[in-house]
């Protein structure tokens, strides 16, 4: 039987998110459910926080006690899933052995952001020492002088001043476009 690969919801017990991924990741493997176990995510976000001055970022979950799976709701998968430590079921399931709904696009996309849905590799035609101009997150808006380029994952460090002193951005390519 195979189904549509989809994204589910599970609850799983609060802090145990990252522990549920991996975990669902060796048991996919471990029973050879590649087939129908795809990705498993753990919807989190950059939050920058600034305190005397200085710009702190620190990753924040945005849903905690929930990840993401994306999966073809085959019986077995959903047995797998289902009994992975840390996972307490999943969310649209009516219980009785129902099966849940899966998420529609426009939520899937809402919860992971469109550029972690999608997977695009951004072509940015710059070099160390160009400046850039941010186009999203907490640093819209501000210019920047580039001093590292990370290709392979799609990062860039920036030199920005922010009350007066340098400070260093790390930034994905999707966030910044070439200064005119």
């Amino acid at each position: 039987m195979s189904g549509q690969k989809e994204w589910y919801v599970l609850h799983t017990y609060s802090g145990y998110e990252n522990k549920v991924k991996e975990n669902i990741d060796l048991r996919k493997e471990s029973m050879e459910m590649e087939e129908n176990i795809f990705r498993v995510e753990v919807p989190e976000e950059e939050v920058t926080e600034v305190k005397d001055g200085v710009a702190k970022t620190r990753i924040e979950k945005t849903f905690p006690g929930y990840v993401l799976v994306e999966m073809v709701m085959s019986d077995e998968a959903w047995f797998i899933v289902r009994n992975t430590p840390g996972v307490t079921g999943f969310v649209g399931s009516h219980g009785a052995g129902s099966k849940p709904a899966p998420l529609l696009d426009e939520e899937v996309a809402q919860i992971l952001g469109a550029k972690q849905l999608e997977r695009k590799n951004v072509a940015l035609n710059v070099e160390v020492g160009e400046n850039v101009e941010i186009i999203d997150g907490a640093f819209a808006g501000m210019g920047g002088l580039i001093e590292e380029i990370n290709n392979e994952h799609q990062k860039l460090k920036v030199v920005i001043e922010m009350f007066g002193r340098e400070t260093i951005a790390e930034l994905d390519f999707f966030q910044v476009k070439k200064a005119d």
